[in-house]
């Protein structure tokens, strides 16, 4: 993978369990600003936790710091680092937090080469999979749940042109989920996007051809 590569992964990332806030802090008498970059994952899964916090530090040049938050099945990977906090914003072109009707793929990065790496690293961090009965038989699926903002309609357009075979259902005040069924999707899926948690692909193995 090339650099641009590794920055449309972390984009993912971030439009899933990432977040991009500017925050006031009272230190005495004087206001502080608090510049924070940060992914926020289940802690159980420390492979993944491992992984970001490399993809961090690779895209970003910085040593994230990971904190667990205690009584919570959390792990926060993130930085302070004001500059850094600019390059997400200003190069990357990442909005700020809350995702509701901002979030959006910036459009530098809406290019065909990379549709795969932004679609990964948005399913290994706010997406699922199961494993569904169908009249006695198991099938997999893939879903992926988008809060109402145009990266909607953004991803809709990447999963159209990856010729992926999907449903979509509306759920409550706006957000939809994107479901994608069946071992033949799923092995495509894992052929065009693959994923970098090692928690799906071992829950996803049973059904993939060896080799995937």
């Amino acid at each position: 993978m090339g650099r641009e590569d590794r920055i449309a992964e972390f984009i993912g990332v971030m439009l899933g369990d990432g977040s991009i806030g500017l925050y006031n802090t009272k230190a005495g008498n004087k206001i502080k600003k608090h510049h924070v970059v940060k992914v926020t994952l289940d802690s159980r899964n420390k492979r993944y936790i491992e992984y970001v916090s490399n993809l961090m530090k690779e895209v970003l040049d910085v040593e994230p710091r990971i904190y667990f938050k205690k009584n919570e099945n959390t792990a926060d990977i993130r930085t302070f680092r004001r500059n850094k906090f600019e390059y997400v914003t200003n190069n990357l072109g990442l909005k700020l937090s809350p995702k509701w009707n901002t979030m959006e793929i910036p459009k530098d990065y809406m290019k065909d080469d990379l549709y795969p790496f932004i679609l990964r690293g948005l399913f290994d961090t706010d997406g699922s999979v199961t494993i569904f009965n169908n009249n006695g038989t198991k099938y997999p699926r893939i879903e992926i749940k988008i809060c109402p903002s145009p990266a909607q309609d953004q991803f809709l357009d990447i999963i159209k042109k990856l010729n992926f075979n999907y449903t979509v259902q509306n759920l409550d005040k706006g957000k939809i989920r994107v479901r994608i069924s069946g071992k033949n999707e799923l092995e495509k899926w894992f052929k065009i996007v693959g994923s970098s948690n090692d928690n799906y692909l071992e829950r996803m193995a049973p059904f993939l051809k060896k080799g995937l």
